[in-house]
């Protein structure tokens, strides 16, 4: 028999675009590679760190069921001025599928990336409790509070390294192969709404999404309700856009520097950074982009 070829996967962060990380290892799985290491930013630590703990069967299927209307049960509001939500219910919500779990006891080698934002540089979590590395490492400004980490206040990950291949350099693995969810403009795919409306939009932002469902939420609290919705951009909006354009920029630049052995890319129009209720395509895209680019390697 053949010795499979070992890998450190690299997960880039995205916001909802991440869920398309499961198809991508789901394929790596099927063609025989053996996942050694793995380090993430954002969304890529949590179905890193998941995948790591040996739940992401049970993630998946909890994600898949996820409607809109569940996914803004999951914004537990803060009434701290550093952020929005808390971040913990969703947190609460991943133990429940994982049970408490260390980062040196994981049977693959881990690390999530987050930012201290004092600092104002990456901080690599390797050691002590997985979801705490999570959830400093998903944080997004103004919408989740900070996460005090051993004394640092740190934040998403994406802010200093959306796709974090220097932590797997030192790695005895045969490959480097990155997931970047942050990539150029392409074919987006069309939500359960639009396919209904036989129409095709990069985002939705119908009146039940959960961005404007937090859209409206922003308007009551400035107290301009009756304000048209079209005038402006709303918070998350630009939050999402800045992020987007941050870690596209970033994520660039550390792949022209670092050169992985492979990457799998995902456009950055495939879906909302809040679409965490299309996870049954956007895992099929993943799994699209895998087995196409892995087709084209071989």
């Amino acid at each position: 028999m053949s010795k499979q070829t070992e890998i450190s996967l690299v997960l880039g962060s995205g916001g909802a675009r991440g869920l398309a990380h499961i198809g991508v290892i789901e394929v790596l799985e099927e063609q025989g590679y053996k996942i050694r290491s793995i380090a993430g930013a954002s969304m890529g630590a949590v179905i890193g760190g998941i995948y790591a703990a040996g739940k992401l069967d049970d993630y998946k299927e909890w994600v898949c069921s996820l409607s809109k209307a569940d996914v803004i049960r999951y914004f537990d509001l803060s009434f701290d001025i550093s952020g929005l939500f808390k971040g913990e219910r969703i947190i609460e919500k991943l133990k429940s599928l994982v049970g408490e779990v260390r980062i040196e006891d994981l049977p693959v080698s881990f690390t999530a990336v987050a930012t201290d934002i004092e600092e104002q540089k990456e901080v690599w979590l390797s050691r002590g409790s997985l979801f705490q590395a999570i959830h400093a490492s998903m944080a997004i400004p103004i919408v989740f509070t900070p996460v005090k980490v051993d004394g640092r206040y740190l934040l998403d990950g994406a802010l200093s390294n959306p796709i974090p291949i220097a932590p797997t350099l030192r790695d005895h693995t045969d490959l480097t192969i990155a997931v970047d969810v942050n990539g150029p403009p392409g074919v987006s795919i069309p939500s359960r709404h639009d396919r209904d409306n036989g129409q095709a939009s990069d985002t939705v932002l119908n009146s039940d999404n959960p961005v404007s469902r937090l859209k409206s939420f922003i308007r009551n609290i400035q107290g301009s309700e009756g304000a048209d919705p079209q005038d402006s951009w709303n918070v998350f909006e630009i939050i999402s856009q800045s992020l987007d354009m941050l870690q596209s920029n970033i994520t660039r630049f550390k792949l022209a520097a670092y050169n992985p052995d492979i990457t799998i890319t995902v456009s950055r129009d495939a879906a909302g950074s809040f679409e965490f209720y299309r996870a049954t395509e956007l895992i099929q895209l993943g799994r699209h982009r895998a087995e196409g680019k892995l087709a084209e390697v071989k």
